[in-house]
């Protein structure tokens, strides 16, 4: 297992992850098969863990997705410990950065499943902006890649 700042980078469908996954809102067949091969998806992927296990990220590269978005997707983020999640975001950035170079980050939030006033708000503190919403009605922010994967301390 190598480590990666916080982040621990693990093989899809880890039986240390799948607990968290299955707190995950987007997570909707929680019996065990469901996730025994992963739950990262089709195209290429890095799935990170905490070594606490207690955040998840998953990052996922395909062509182009149903939605006809671009880039490396945040398919899964869960944070259930102490740390900043927009600091694990930032960390989570610098090695999706590495591993795609120049590719567009973005993620999709469900407003009706989260507990908040301001879905998405950990991702918009560590500087990502909304671009849009999905035919489903699903936030959708990104970074470019020109944002070189720092956080943006003017957002707070």
């Amino acid at each position: 297992m190598l480590r990666l700042g916080s982040w621990y980078e693990i093989k899809d469908g880890d039986p240390r992850a799948v607990g968290i996954y299955h707190r995950h809102y987007s997570c909707t067949n929680h019996s065990a098969d469901h996730v025994r091969h992963g739950f990262s998806g089709n195209g290429e992927s890095m799935v990170l863990l905490t070594s606490d296990a207690q955040a998840l990220f998953v990052w996922r590269r395909q062509k182009l997705n149903d939605a006809g978005q671009h880039g490396v997707e945040c398919t899964v983020f869960r944070n259930e410990g102490p740390m900043l999640s927009s600091d694990l975001i930032c960390e989570a950035e610098g090695l999706a950065w590495n591993r795609w170079p120049g590719e567009r980050l973005f993620t999709y939030v469900n407003g009706r499943k989260i507990r908040s006033v301001n879905p998405g708000y950990c991702f918009k503190q560590a500087g990502w902006h909304l671009c849009g919403r999905s035919k489903k009605g699903l936030t959708i922010l990104e970074k470019p890649p020109q944002a070189g994967g720092e956080k943006d301390e003017s957002q707070g």
